[in-house]
């Protein structure tokens, strides 16, 4: 039997038993590439479509039964299994295919061999110019690898740094840097490995340009932290590590910080990264206010930031168990879970679950249905949330949704130079359209009056993305919620005036310790 290999980081190629097979046919390269990620059947018409999308019906059907023949006559065997309705890669033939070797060697948490089978983006210098329904596929499913590509360099820097091997942490962050040479973090990898491996000459080199790339393309000067690498203190900064824990069929990454009486678990909302929410002043500022109140805990939930990428979206349950997994590595005691925007219900329904583990909730700019129905009325229509998805997937890498996120941040280079690294970082635009896709169907609030623990509602009058009905409505469903309307039009709970944030959560934590006192 022939073992067939495709080759798609890159111009695809196909080998059979190791011999490169020339198929010069850009419609039969696509026509492989892509039933080979489907991994099952695909039906014809759907096929035909994504390749002849100007061709009638029983005409693109034509032309598919005429690609297939061609293409089994080249490769000099029968490779495919049909019937009248569907067409797939047959599941007899030995196939390999480097994307799928790189995702299992992802999911292995063997990063250096996937890092070595990325050797180019997905379908580079590839395209059909005709067909613009195959090419958003292949835009979509690059990004999506890009992704993991970008979180298993991250991880192996961490890896060699932790074991002393500096010079191979540079080799990896140099990947990074140039994948995204506009990434303060990446960056900082870069220099921090560097100077770890004792060659501050090249830190200063890589600092130096840093420093011109973020003026000229971004008009902004680095950021505090990029600065203090290079100042002689350095090496005394204690900066906490990222940690993993193993949860169901993923790694969560989470940190520490600080301590206190009570833990403080803070969820951001429908993307996170427990480095990069350290280095916008206005959220570090928050998040080192919250470490006077308690322990702080951040983590990112799986398939963002530097948590596992994974196929699915998660979930509110499955989020709600991995909020367990970290509380347990954590070793966290009584926790007030702290859960913004889309991350509301997932503290909802740990809430409800773990009640013993929870000595109270605090909800900001939250809501309990993903959508309108007539019965909530508080939610974006179904219609009206897809187009707001797919504008966010549509100009992903850039400060996409910043001036509905935090008016008051919108004219700030720096703020949407962060957010848009920040978005890169956390997510792909395949993965945050599922993220968003799966909590558009979100429903809790069928869980909000088995709440049982203290409660906090906040939200801002002005919210430009959640509306202040569905934080009223949220509130008037949990039994002795105290529900606080804040003065501003942010979303993001760091921006804007966090002064009267603060004071609520500090409030309401000296009521809890009085209560458990």
């Amino acid at each position: 039997m022939t073992a067939f290999s495709l080759g798609t980081f890159g111009f695809p190629e196909v080998h059979a038993d190791d011999r490169p097979i020339k198929l010069a046919l850009r419609k039969g390269l696509a026509l492989l590439v892509y039933l080979a990620e489907a991994k099952g059947a695909v039906a014809r018409d759907v096929v035909a479509t994504l390749l002849w999308p100007e061709s009638p019906g029983e005409t693109g059907r034509a032309r598919l039964r005429r690609l297939l023949h061609r293409i089994e006559q080249t490769l000099g065997q029968a490779v495919f299994e049909t019937d009248r309705s569907s067409v797939r890669w047959s599941p007899a033939l030995e196939l390999k295919v480097d994307t799928h070797l790189f995702e299992d060697a992802c999911d292995r948490g063997d990063f250096e061999q996937a890092c070595q089978i990325y050797r180019s983006d997905f379908l580079a210098g590839f395209a059909l110019d005709d067909c613009s329904e195959f090419d958003e596929w292949a835009f979509f499913r690059c990004e999506a690898l890009r992704g993991r590509l970008m979180h298993a360099l991250e991880r192996l820097v961490q890896d060699k740094n932790a074991a002393g091997e500096h010079f191979a942490a540079t080799a990896h962050a140099g990947r990074l840097v140039e994948l995204d040479p506009l990434s303060e973090v990446y960056g900082r990898h870069l220099i921090r490995s560097l100077l770890l491996a004792g060659d501050r000459s090249a830190a200063e080199r890589h600092h130096a340009a840093l420093t011109e790339r973020l003026r000229d393309e971004l008009g902004v000067a680095p950021e505090a932290e990029t600065e203090a690498l290079m100042s002689p203190a350095a090496g005394s900064l204690d900066v906490p590590a990222t940690r993993y824990v193993k949860g169901v069929g993923v790694h969560l990454a989470y940190q520490t910080y600080g301590s206190g009486p009570l833990d403080i678990l803070v969820m951001p909302g429908f993307v996170s990264h427990v480095e990069r929410a350290w280095e916008h002043p206005a959220s570090r500022t928050f998040l080192a206010s919250l470490m006077k109140l308690g322990r702080l805990i951040v983590f990112d939930r799986r398939g963002i930031g530097l948590s596992d990428r994974v196929g699915s979206a998660p979930g509110i349950d499955v989020t709600a168990e991995d909020i367990g997994t970290v509380l347990r590595a954590a070793n966290a005691r009584r926790v007030v879970l702290f859960g913004a925007s889309e991350c509301g219900p997932a503290c909802i329904r740990f809430a409800v679950d773990e009640q013993r583990l929870v000595a109270g909730l605090i909800l900001f700019g939250a809501l309990a249905k993903g959508c309108w129905s007539p019965d909530y009325p508080h939610a974006l229509r179904a219609s009206q949330y897809d187009a707001w998805r797919q504008h966010l997937v549509a100009q992903w890498g850039g400060p996409v949704g910043i001036e509905t996120f935090a008016p008051s941040l919108a004219g700030d280079p720096q703020a949407r130079a962060w957010w848009a690294g920040l978005l890169r970082a956390a997510s792909s635009p395949g993965g945050i359209s599922a993220v968003l896709e799966a909590f558009r169907d979100a429903d809790v609030r069928h869980l909000l009056a088995q709440i049982a623990v203290p409660t906090l509602v906040l939200h801002r009058r002005g919210d430009q993305a959640v509306r202040i009905a569905a934080g009223r409505d949220m509130a008037s469903r949990i039994k002795g919620a105290e529900f606080v309307e804040l003065d501003g039009n942010d979303h993001w709970f760091f921006a804007g005036d966090r002064g009267p944030v603060l004071e609520a959560i500090r409030g309401f934590m000296e009521g809890l310790r009085k209560r458990t006192s």
